[in-house]
């Protein structure tokens, strides 16, 4: 059975982890919904460095819908918009308190989970701009940091968006699907999404 994402995007979303995800998400065989988190409803906009992003429908249209996994994607103004979202931070929590997989990176860890209280107990990381808003206790600095009592999965930025994707896609469907995504992309291969064990 094909599992369902949900990937808001917003305007100054961070591009290379909103493309990542897309990207990777689809590779694995998932329904993907991108939706729009900009509270002007536009389907189109500018991610943080310039690069245009499309939705393919509002948030508000997907609200009710179930997803096996809600992903995050970071950029301090998109994260922002998704702070400030009730919509978003309403689905968040429905998938919170359905134990089913919320995913975040980048500033979105700080900006939105934290700002609203939401898994005040769960070990996370993010963006290493932002980590010190993480108590001590629950911070870790390992660049994809899942925390399993919680099925909340973060991670620190760009340049880990592709193990968080492989991590997201490990969580939803095992190490064996995972490998199938990653061989024909030729990933690094000392990453643990790699022939190991029960892969």
């Amino acid at each position: 059975m094909s599992k369902k994402v949900l990937i808001p995007i917003a305007p100054g979303s961070e591009e290379m982890e909103a493309v990542t995800i897309i990207d990777m998400m689809v590779r694995a065989g998932y329904q993907v919904v991108v939706a729009s988190a900009d509270f002007d409803g536009e389907l189109t906009m500018k991610a943080s460095r310039g690069v245009t992003l499309t939705a393919d429908c509002k948030l508000v249209d997907v609200a009710d819908d179930e997803f096996d996994a809600v992903i995050l994607p970071g950029g301090v103004q998109g994260a922002e918009t998704f702070r400030d979202s009730t919509v978003l931070v309403e689905i968040v929590r429905q998938q919170m308190y359905e134990g089913k997989l919320v995913a975040a990176i980048c500033a979105a860890p700080a900006l939105v989970l934290l700002h609203h209280n939401l898994y005040p107990q769960a070990l996370m990381t993010c963006h290493p701009s932002f980590q010190d808003r993480i108590g001590e206790k629950y911070r870790r600095v390992k660049r994809v940091t899942y925390d399993i009592n919680h099925n909340l999965l973060t991670s620190q930025g760009p340049g880990t968006a592709l193990e968080f994707a492989m991590e997201i896609i490990i969580n939803l469907s095992g190490k064996a699907h995972a490998w199938t995504v990653a061989e024909p992309m030729v990933t690094i291969p000392t990453l643990q999404y790699h022939k190991l064990g029960d892969a």
